[in-house]
């Protein structure tokens, strides 16, 4: 047992760093990534743009620079906390099967890539709970209509009338089986590429995990972040889709099923992958961002 408490050590105290690492990590990618976002909502839930190109030029021309950074604080103290959630909870499953491998094998308890891929979605399962909601009211604050017409004075208005429509559960939560299904899918894919690749370079030029230049760090993490929207992408469609849906008898789509459903027959699988485009240009530079401050912070809390 002496090996298997050596693994899961650290307890509150580890966990505390990770949470924020991730935070910080959390901070740069909105700061980094808001102004994609709010272009990739617009395309996603709206067909009024012929591209990504178009929908920014559009959103500059009519609403002003300060449009991208629409529903900003939402993100900025939401986001942070997801994030931190997120290598939270990457790290606390990791330690469990470190644990669970150290039982049999307890000179290499090091996980396997399925372990890697789990400890990620186990992340992105626990993330949901608050990122379903945090997210809700972003896209609410960046689709809602410019100028007098707007629904929505800011976040906490749009919590309180959200909250109204069904109760808290049918209106704020609105979406959350796909937000699940979407967090799972995608931590599990960003966390398994990006072990993948620093574990790879770790052992081809035989040093320790916090020897690899932060260089490298932002690259391995850049290229997690394509891989995870592209392995999640058609649900991050249906729950936007959802999410900027009508109340009453303005509501187009009863279900996730519905929702994909209608995308399918009324888009084909192009309907998919609306806005993906923005997407992975956002991709890199903020998943780039988010694992090197989040490694930095690790690096200098040690």
């Amino acid at each position: 047992m002496a090996d298997v408490d050596l693994v899961a050590g650290g307890g509150v105290k580890q966990t505390l760093k990770d949470l924020l690492a991730g935070a910080a990590g959390g901070i740069a990618q909105v700061l980094l990534g808001q102004p994609f976002d709010i272009v990739k909502v617009r395309l996603q839930t709206t067909t009024q743009y012929s591209g990504a190109l178009d929908g920014a030029t559009q959103i500059f021309k009519n609403e002003g620079p300060a449009a991208f950074y629409k529903g900003t604080l939402t993100p900025l103290v939401g986001i942070g906390a997801c994030v931190s959630i997120q290598f939270g909870g990457f790290h606390y499953a990791r330690r469990h099967f470190e644990s669970r491998n150290a039982i049999t094998n307890p000179t290499n308890p090091t996980l396997s890539y399925p372990q890697y891929y789990l400890s990620g979605a186990f992340a992105g399962i626990a993330n949901s709970i608050i990122s379903g909601p945090i997210e809700h009211v972003r896209i609410r604050l960046q689709t809602q209509p410019h100028g007098p017409n707007r629904l929505y004075t800011g976040p906490i208005d749009c919590v309180k009338k959200l909250s109204a429509h069904q109760g808290v559960l049918a209106g704020l939560y609105r979406g959350e089986a796909v937000t699940v299904l979407r967090e799972a899918q995608a931590y599990g894919t960003w966390f398994f590429a990006y072990e993948l690749m620093m574990n790879a370079d770790a052992k081809r030029n035989n040093v320790a995990r916090d020897e690899i230049s932060q260089v490298k760090v932002a690259t391995y993490g850049g290229l997690a972040g394509e891989a995870l929207w592209l392995s999640s992408y058609p649900f991050d469609v249906v729950k936007s889709k959802m999410q900027s849906d009508g109340f009453g008898e303005g509501r187009r789509y009863v279900s996730m099923r519905d929702c994909f459903r209608q995308t399918w027959r009324g888009e084909g699988m192009r309907g998919f992958w609306k806005g993906i485009g923005p997407t992975l240009v956002r991709a890199m530079p903020v998943s780039a961002g988010t694992f090197a401050v989040a490694e930095m912070a690790m690096r200098a809390m040690k």
